[in-house]
């Protein structure tokens, strides 16, 4: 333990950081331990609970295997108390648990597979593993989700009484297995990332989350080194992260990527997001010749790239132009049409057109009209994207008044606060003077 008690505050703040950082670990080590998705977690919680109690007479050098030590002793504890011990362990082990053995790289990613079982519906896959891998809460799913507290909720708690009911396995599926859960697999990863890339409240970035996502995207990858979808999957997120140093401005403001100072990206990590993304889709389309991911997306004819390849050379084609400017946006929206092919979703829609208004000479008037038969969409009605696309394409076609109007919309529906910051800046902008 470090010497030194520590007040009240400094110990609810590492509490808080150690949630964050090791929610999904402690998690993970428990569930394998207990087999059962509920215990586990009320056991993770009460861990950190007894953290907020214990800490202040010394914060333990190593928190991670202290809230796992923790976690694991308390549901042995109920485990020996129950009476009906094997009717309390719905979820099968393939290995047992060694003496000692409390935590394992590679129980993150057994966890977000037992919650991605095909014997689930998709859409409690997800939300599951929103809850039990980033430690969300049901708000905070149901915003990531555009969906309504109660349904995310109701999805969490079905979820979890299925794989119980069923006797969902908890480890990594055989070689033969892998393939009908890879794509959930690698949106529930994807997601994890986006949470923390614009995370609810007052942070524009919840590193922890950006940072499990990545760690599970190589777990994936060291898994499926032969397949395309997993690389493409990681090449996106390090390409989106190797801008993070630019997305804030030194004050704390948002930038968009149109006015980021490249020169403040990571280069070594786009470098290796570039090489990933141009080597899954060289993968999936054989016949493209060598080169960065805007050439080997000229094969995106191809049947066999899928949506993650497909993001990965949007994101590609943004990262390696000399500037905002010179982006190949005629190239952008060729990728959102063939993703839109193989992955028609109103939010893929709504990038398409975002995109399509940056071409040069393109018809806003009619770009604009998607965007409003796009509104009409439910799933998109608490999407704040979409009035804060709409009022950018309005406020280029100088009808301030409409924009303003958008913007007010858009505003209404950030959960982030520096996001929300951004858009009243650009509302106050349309206002006369």
């Amino acid at each position: 333990m470090e010497a030194g008690a520590s007040t009240a505050r400094e110990v609810a703040g590492l509490v808080e950081r150690a949630h964050r950082a090791c929610w999904s670990t402690v998690l993970a080590s428990t569930v394998r331990l207990t087999r059962d998705l509920d215990l586990a977690e009320d056991c993770t919680q009460d861990a950190f609970v007894q953290a907020l109690r214990t800490w202040p007479d010394g914060v333990p050098d190593n928190p991670a295997g202290w809230l796992t030590t923790v976690a694991r002793r308390l549901a042995l504890d109920r485990l020996r108390r129950e009476t009906t011990l094997r009717r309390k362990l719905p979820l099968l082990i393939e290995d047992p648990v060694a003496p000692g053995d409390s935590e394992r790289p590679t129980d993150p990613l057994r966890l977000v597979f037992t919650c991605c079982h095909p014997a689930l519906a998709r859409d409690s896959q997800i939300a599951l593993t929103l809850r039990l891998i980033c430690g969300l809460t049901t708000r905070e799913v149901a915003a990531g989700l555009l969906i309504s507290e109660t349904t995310a909720a109701a999805r969490i708690t079905r979820a979890k009484k299925k794989i119980a009911a069923a006797g969902i396995p908890y480890r990594i599926p055989a070689d033969d297995e892998l393939a009908d859960r890879l794509d959930v697999v690698l949106t529930v990863v994807q997601l994890v990332y986006t949470a923390g890339h614009v995370a609810t409240g007052p942070e524009l970035t919840r590193t922890d989350l950006t940072g499990r996502a990545l760690e599970l995207a190589h777990l994936l990858v060291r898994l499926m080194p032969a397949e395309p979808e997993p690389e493409a999957l990681l090449a996106l997120l390090q390409m989106t992260q190797a801008r993070g140093d630019a997305r804030v401005s030194e004050d704390g403001e948002l930038v968009l990527l149109a006015d980021q100072d490249r020169h403040r990206w990571n280069v070594k990590l786009l470098a290796e997001g570039v090489s990933r993304a141009t080597a899954a889709l060289q993968r999936a389309t054989p016949s493209t010749q060598p080169g960065g991911p805007a050439q080997a997306a000229g094969g995106v004819g191809e049947r066999g790239v899928g949506r993650f390849a497909l993001q990965a050379a949007v994101a590609g084609l943004h990262v390696t132009a000399p500037s905002w400017e010179e982006t190949d946006w005629h190239q952008v929206v060729r990728m959102y049409d063939a993703m839109l092919l193989r992955w028609p979703s109103p939010i893929v829609a709504l990038n398409r057109a975002a995109a399509h208004s940056f071409v040069p000479g393109a018809d806003l008037t009619a770009i604009l009209e998607e965007l409003d038969a796009l509104g009409k969409d439910p799933a998109l009605k608490s999407y704040s994207y979409l009035p804060a696309t709409r009022a950018d394409v309005l406020a280029r076609l100088d009808r301030a008044d409409e924009a303003i109007a958008a913007y007010d919309e858009a505003i209404a529906l950030t959960a982030n606060d520096t996001e929300r910051r951004f858009l009243t800046r650009r509302r106050a902008a349309l206002q006369p003077s």
